[in-house]
């Protein structure tokens, strides 16, 4: 070992423990919790937003964009200098530990920035929202209680918001939620279209949250019946909602509150499908009655949301069927027939008093 291998030996005691503290304190969710998620991030975000707000492109992929080159010019240096046996002896030391660093900055960036969110405690703690279990029966009648909403809605013209439009609308209706819950605060709102729609379309994505940014990226060649929704997520992230369940919650409880029809309605298509999903798994009967009795305008949006999806990603599509004509594979389920979604557990209980009521009135029924 040389002088010149103490700098890069230095530089990685230090990141590693770093690290390791950064490790250890998300393991605390509930300091992670008071002077992070409601902290230190709260800063971080606003400023983030801010900043990439500036920008009318989506910055915080322009930057992957850029994280990606140097890594690729660096690898390219590196096998350079080995086939042209310029690689000195020190170099063995010194190439792995540059990328032992460069992982280890990219981790701490990572935690800092946003990614200690995912050991606070679940969101819907703080508002009250209990984890109840159902049973079938009322899985059942959850899944009649948001198939009314939406034939109640289905009368609507299906708007194709702009990303712009998208911004203020879920801005707005944060904005409402805000008054009953300060968590709802959504300060320098940024959202933005992804760059390259085809490409994230294909993998499969409908929207992502960009820690390097903190930008919300919406995949504007979605269908319009999904934008609304993903919006409302994405931003649910942004405000330091790591886990993809919860940020649905988020996005559900602030889409079915807006003003908006069209945020309304998507809210509600979007939780429907996943309460089919169970339904399939727990009832396949109660599934075919209940799928007879959606409104002919949403059944239409169901087929064109596959028909996208079977354009461009055979997953999403594969998922998408399991809502539209019972296909499911049961071995890709990690509960198999005892499969629950947080998030349906979470519409069961939020909903859990117009059940009871549904209930009643069923049984008054002759």
């Amino acid at each position: 070992m040389t002088l010149k291998d103490k700098p890069g030996i230095k530089k990685f005691v230090l990141l590693f423990l770093l690290s390791g503290l950064v490790f250890l304190a998300g393991m605390n969710s509930s300091f992670i919790e008071r002077f992070y998620s409601d902290g230190l991030y709260q800063a971080i975000s606003v400023a983030q937003r801010f900043l990439s707000s500036i920008f009318p492109f989506a910055l915080g992929d322009f930057l992957y964009l850029l994280l990606v080159l140097y890594a690729l010019r660096s690898i390219y240096l590196f096998f350079r200098k080995l086939s042209q046996k310029k690689l000195k002896s020190e170099d063995r030391i010194n190439v792995p530990l540059q990328l032992l660093n460069f992982f280890l900055i990219l981790y701490l960036v990572f935690k800092i920035l946003w990614g200690l969110n995912y050991s606070r405690p679940s969101i819907s703690k703080r508002l009250g929202i209990s984890d109840g279990k159902y049973n079938t029966t009322e899985l059942v009648l959850l899944g009649e209680y948001f198939i009314d909403k939406l034939n109640t809605l289905q009368h609507l013209k299906k708007e194709n918001y702009n990303v712009d439009e998208l911004e203020s609308k879920a801005k707005e209706a944060y904005d409402l939620m805000k008054k009953n819950n300060a968590f709802f605060q959504y300060r320098s709102p940024s959202v933005k279209a992804v760059l390259n729609s085809w490409i994230v379309t294909k993998i499969g994505i409908e929207g992502y949250y960009n820690p390097l940014s903190g930008e919300a990226n919406v995949n504007m060649r979605l269908p319009a019946v999904s934008l609304p929704f993903v919006t409302c997520h994405e931003i649910a992230h942004q405000l330091g909602i790591g886990r993809e369940d919860e940020a649905n919650l988020i996005g559900y409880l602030t889409a079915i509150h807006s003003t908006d029809e069209n945020f309304r309605y998507s809210a509600a298509y979007n939780m429907l499908r996943s309460i089919l999903f169970e339904i399939r798994i727990k009832s396949p009967e109660d599934y075919q009655r209940l799928y007879a009795s959606i409104n002919p305008e949403t059944i239409k949006d169901f087929k064109a949301e596959r028909a996208f999806w079977q354009k461009y990603n055979s997953d999403m599509y594969g998922y998408m069927g399991i809502a539209l004509d019972g296909f499911l594979k049961l071995n890709n389920q990690a509960k198999g027939a005892d499969s629950y979604q947080d998030i349906v557990i979470w519409l069961y209980n939020i909903h859990k008093k117009e059940l009871i009521q549904r209930q009643k009135l069923k049984t008054l029924q002759p």
